[in-house]
C-alpha cells in the first residue's frame, strides 16, 4: 500500500486541521463541517494529480485549445455518518463522480464491524475513493472494503482519511491489497485504551451532526 502524507509540507491544510482540533472552535458544528469539507477539497486536488488524463480539444469563443481532462470514471464512497462532510469536499472537485454510501458500526464489546447499509453505483473498472475522516484501528475501513469488493473490482482504490494512527495504517497494510493508495491529511500519535485517537479531535460524527443515542 502506498501512503501519501499531505500535511508534511505546511499549507492552509494545517490551518484547517488546527481549527478542527480546537475545543473552542468545535462548539460551532457548522464551522466543523466546513473545515472537514475544505480538507476534502485539498485532498481531492492532491489525489487528482495521480489520476490518468487524456488530451481533448476545447472550443473557445476565439479558437480551439488543447488541454487535459480526467480520463477514467471516479466513484466516491463515504462511510456514514462522519464521512458526509468529507464527501461534500470531494464532490466539489470531482463534480462528475458517481456516489455511494455505506454504514459501519462496531459490535459492542468486540472489534467486529457490522456493515448494514450500502447504496453504491457500479465501480467495476473505475477509481474507487473510500472516504472516512478518522482512521483509528482500521477495522471499519477493512470491513467496508471487503464488503464492497465481493461484488465488483475497481481499477484503483484510494482510501482518504483526515486523521490516522500508526496502528490503523499498519492494519490496513496487512489487510488490503498492495496496490491500494492511502491518503492521510495528518498522522497522530496513536490510540488510548478505548481505541480513541490521541490527541485526535473527539467524535467527528458527533461534532459535525450532534450527539447520537
Amino acid at each position: 500500500m502506498t501512503v501519501h502524507y499531505i500535511s508534511e509540507q505546511n499549507s492552509i491544510l494545517n490551518h484547517f486541521l488546527a481549527q478542527l482540533r480546537d475545543v473552542n472552535v468545535q462548539k460551532d458544528s457548522m464551522r466543523f463541517r466546513k473545515n472537514i469539507e475544505r480538507i476534502g477539497e485539498i485532498m481531492a486536488y492532491e489525489l487528482s494529480k495521480t489520476l490518468p488524463y487524456s488530451e481533448v480539444n476545447v472550443q473557445t469563443p476565439l479558437g480551439i485549445k488543447n488541454t487535459a481532462v480526467i480520463e477514467d470514471n471516479v466513484v466516491l464512497c463515504s462511510i456514514l455518518r462522519a464521512g458526509l462532510a468529507l464527501h461534500t469536499g470531494f464532490m466539489n472537485f470531482f463534480d462528475d463522480a458517481e456516489n455511494g454510501f455505506v454504514s459501519a458500526s462496531r459490535i459492542h464489546g468486540s472489534m467486529d464491524i457490522k456493515v448494514e447499509y450500502q447504496a453504491a453505483p457500479s465501480f467495476e473498472g473505475k477509481h474507487l475513493l473510500l472516504l472516512d475522516p478518522m482512521l483509528a484501528t482500521g477495522h471499519s475501513l477493512v470491513a467496508v472494503f471487503n464488503k464492497l469488493i465481493t461484488e465488483e473490482t475497481p481499477k484503483e482504490i484510494h482510501i482518504c482519511v483526515v486523521i490516522a494512527t500508526p496502528q490503523g495504517i499498519s492494519f490496513l497494510e496487512k489487510n488490503l491489497p498492495d496496490h491500494c493508495h492511502l491518503w492521510v491529511a495528518t498522522l497522530d500519535e496513536g490510540l488510548n485504551g478505548d481505541n480513541y485517537i490521541v490527541p485526535g479531535l473527539g467524535d467527528a460524527g458527533d461534532l459535525a451532526y450532534g450527539e447520537k443515542l
